[in-house]
C-alpha cells in the first residue's frame, strides 16, 4: 500500500530447526557488469578474503520501473549500514530500464551530516578495475572490494555521476530518506553545496554488502509498504526492519545477522501493480530481492494486505483466500529449495481505511488463522495480536496507529520489532 501514490493502503513442511510461533508478545571478489542471473548468485556465494568473517548484506532496497531521468548529474544518497563490516561492495542496478546506464565516476564516504562527507574518508568505486561502468538494460554491476569499514548503524554517502541523459531510472521510491542532487560531476565534493536539490528516493543504488566478522547470515524483510517504513519519520530509521537490526546489534555478545528491508510500497504478492512504482509482484521478485542477496538465512514474510484490498486475485478474477495461501506456499517452497526459511507474519487489521469491508476481513482473518496454524512456515509472527486494538480487534491500537488506520507510527514500527522472538532466526 502506498497511499500517497493513489492507493488507499499498502502442503505443510518440517522445519529444520524447531517451530516457534510467536504470539501476543512478540573474498571480495570483483564483479563488473553481469546478467540478473547471476549477479545476485555470485554475490551471495562469494566469501571475502580481504577480512575474516561471513559476507553479508547490510543494506538492499528494492528496485522498481518508472524513476526520473537525469542528465549530466551527480546523485549522493545515504546508505545506513544494519551491521557493522569492511571489504565493502556496492550494487548499481539498471534491472527495470530499457536503455543502458553510463556511470563515470562513483565514491563512498562517511556521512557528516546531510550531505556532506567526513574528510579524508572518500574512496573512489571501481567495476572489474575501472572507474567507468556501463550496465545494460536489464542487468546490474557489483562493484570491486572498496577499502572502507562501516560501523553497525553507521551511513556512508554513495555519489555517482552519470554524465548523459540515463532515460526511464531504476529507482526506489519511498526511501523514507534524502537524496541529494548537483549538475555536473560533484562525486569528489566532501561538501554538499553543489547538491542544491534534494529527493527521497534512491536511484540505481541497490545494495550495500559487507564482510562481518560477527554476523552469520542475513535476515530479509519482505513487504510492501509497512515494511518499506511508509509513514516513518524521514532519516531516522524507523521502519520495524531497522528496529530489528537495532535489537540484533544490543543482544548479549556480538552481532549474528544483517537485516535489510525489502519492502515496496503497494506491492502485492499474487499480482504487479498498475502503478510502475510500486513493483513486480512477490512472485516474480522474490527469488531476486529476497532469496539473492549475500548471506540469506531468513525471510520474513509479510504481504498480502494490497491484495486484499484491491481484491486482486490471479487473471483478473476476486481474490480468495486460498489464492493468497497458494501464493505463500510458492514462495515457500522457492526458499526453501534455497535453504531459506521464512517465517510467516500474520496481516494487520485496517478497519477504518478504505481497504476494510466485510469480505476482506473475512479474507484476512482466514489467511492469518492458515499462517498461525498450517506449519508451512518455519516460524510465525503474529503481528496482528500484537497491532490490534485491544478493544476493537478489527482496527489498529489506536497507540500505534498513523493516522490512516492501517499504517503504524514510529511507535508501531518499534513494537513490531519487539514482538519477534529473536529465536526464531539463525543466529
Amino acid at each position: 500500500m502506498s497511499p500517497k501514490k493513489g492507493s488507499l493502503a499498502a502442503g505443510c513442511r518440517p522445519s529444520r530447526r524447531s517451530l516457534l510461533s510467536v504470539v501476543g508478545a512478540l573474498t571480495g571478489m570483483a564483479l563488473a557488469v553481469v546478467p540478473l542471473s547471476t549477479a545476485n548468485m555470485a554475490s551471495a556465494a562469494t566469501s571475502a578474503s580481504v577480512a575474516k568473517g561471513t559476507r553479508v548484506s547490510a543494506w538492499s532496497p528494492s528496485m522498481t520501473t518508472g524513476g526520473p531521468s537525469f542528465t549530466n548529474q551527480t546523485i549522493r544518497m545515504v546508505v545506513h549500514s544494519s551491521v557493522a563490516g569492511s571489504g565493502a561492495r556496492i550494487t548499481l542496478s539498471n534491472r527495470y530500464s530499457t536503455t543502458p546506464l553510463e556511470v563515470s565516476a562513483v565514491d563512498v564516504a562517511v556521512q557528516a551530516g546531510g550531505g556532506e562527507a567526513t574528510r579524508g574518508t572518500t574512496r573512489n568505486v571501481t567495476f572489474g578495475n575501472s572507474v567507468h561502468v556501463t550496465i545494460p538494460a536489464g542487468e546490474e554491476a557489483v562493484s570491486d572490494v572498496i577499502p572502507i569499514s562501516v560501523s553497525a548503524g553507521e551511513n556512508l554517502l554513495v555519489s555517482l555521476y552519470v554524465p548523459g541523459t540515463t532515460g526511464t531510472s531504476t529507482w526506489h521510491s519511498d526511501a523514507f530518506d534524502t537524496t541529494y542532487i548537483a549538475s555536473g560531476n560533484h562525486t569528489g565534493d566532501d561538501s554538499s553545496a553543489a547538491f542544491g536539490t534534494t529527493t527521497t528516493s534512491w536511484y540505481y543504488l541497490a545494495g550495500l554488502d559487507v564482510v562481518s566478522p560477527t554476523a552469520r547470515g542475513t535476515v530479509v524483510a519482505f513487504g510492501d509498504s509497512i515494511t518499506d517504513g511508509y509513514h516513518s519519520s524521514t532519516s531516522t530509521y524507523t521502519r520495524w526492519p531497522d528496529f530489528l537490526g537495532r535489537r540484533l546489534g544490543t543482544e548479549p555478545g556480538p552481532q549474528r545477522l544483517s537485516v535489510i528491508d525489502a519492502g515496496i510500497g503497494g506491492n502485492r504478492v499474487l499480482t504487479d501493480v498498475p502503478n510502475l512504482w510500486q513493483g513486480v509482484s512477490a512472485l516474480k521478485r522474490f527469488g531476486h530481492d529476497a532469496l539473492g542477496q549475500p548471506g540469506v538465512k531468513d525471510v520474513i514474510l509479510f504481504e498480502g494486505i494490497n491484495d486484499i484490498g484491491n481484491n486482486a486475485g490471479p487473471d483478473g478474477r476476486p481474490l480468495t483466500a486460498q489464492d493468497l495461501i497458494d501464493g505463500y506456499r510458492t514462495l515457500i517452497d522457492e526458499a526453501h529449495a534455497a535453504h531459506v526459511d521464512v517465517i510467516g507474519a500474520t496481516l494487520m487489521p485496517d478497519e477504518g481505511n478504505g481497504y476494510y469491508t466485510p469480505a476482506a476481513e473475512t479474507i484476512r482473518q482466514s489467511v492469518n488463522q492458515w499462517i498461525r496454524t498450517s506449519g508451512a512456515f518455519d516460524g510465525v509472527i503474529d503481528f496482528d495480536q500484537t497491532m490490534r486494538d485491544p478493544a476493537h480487534p478489527a482496527a489498529l491500537n489506536p497507540a500505534y496507529d498513523s493516522g490512516d488506520h492501517i499504517h503504524p507510527n514510529d511507535a508501531g514500527m518499534k513494537a513490531m520489532a519487539d514482538a519477534i522472538d529473536l529465536r526464531l532466526l539463525h543466529s
